[in-house]
């Protein structure tokens, strides 16, 4: 009978892990919309780059199809998280395309088109040449790949806060989030014993916590600072 309840614990805080990582991953796909709000009040994609959300919609069309009962069974909530997160970057493209200028508008299209036939490529190589091992493995790399690239992307941002001394272009909240999406996410691979979810996750939430460190470091430096008196010379 202890067996059958300690296993009923432990899927019960699989599940939790993996429900968590979507509510995070949640509001890290939402955190664009002010972006976008000031792009459809504008009318103009101004300086912001399309790019981020090119790259963001192959690695969660990658995921989501890693997480799909056809290449590896029971990670479902791996497949609803990347789906939630291919609808928005499409819609952020979408957006950002018809207001780009012609120039960008047809870069991104052709962006957009490169991105679906690679995805295209991958499903056909997993469901006609690969059997199921071999598709698992193959997809589970490329996921592996993609979510590192990902989750590495942060690396200006840190190398900027360091340069700067300032906190301004790292947002705490989105630190936060990046960080229990990671972990939940790592817990989840954990709890299913995926290195390939639990690999990439372990370097993301690695990473989060060094953004989570330099945020807090420099912070205080800059309260620090504020609190200084002025040296006035007679």
């Amino acid at each position: 009978m202890l067996p059958m309840e300690l296993s009923s614990v432990y899927l019960g805080c699989s599940v939790a892990a993996g429900i968590a990582g979507n509510i995070f991953a949640f509001v890290l796909f939402v955190s664009p919309i002010p972006t976008f709000k000031r792009i459809i009040r504008n009318k103009s994609t101004e300086q912001f780059s399309g790019l981020p959300y090119i790259y963001a919609f192959l690695n969660c069309l990658i995921c989501l199809w890693y997480g799909m009962p056809v290449v590896k069974t029971g990670i479902i909530l791996v497949a609803t998280v990347n789906s939630f997160g291919a609808v928005f970057q499409l819609i952020y493209i979408s957006i950002y395309i018809v207001h780009a200028e012609k120039e960008i508008k047809v870069r991104m299209l052709g962006l957009l088109l490169v991105v679906l036939a690679i995805f295209g490529l991958i499903v056909f190589v997993s469901l006609r040449i690969l059997d199921y091992d071999e598709r698992q493995t193959f997809v589970g790399y490329l996921s592996v790949v993609s979510l590192i690239s990902m989750f590495a992307s942060p690396l200006f941002i840190i190398k900027l806060v360091i340069k700067t001394r300032s906190v301004e272009f790292m947002p705490f909240y989105l630190s936060v989030a990046t960080f229990l999406m990671s972990f939940s996410f790592s817990a989840y691979g954990l709890f299913k014993e995926d290195p390939f979810l639990y690999v990439p996750n372990g370097i993301g939430t690695v990473l989060a916590i060094v953004q989570l460190a330099l945020y807090l470091y420099y912070n205080s430096l800059s309260k620090k600072d504020l609190r200084e008196p002025l040296i006035t010379y007679v």
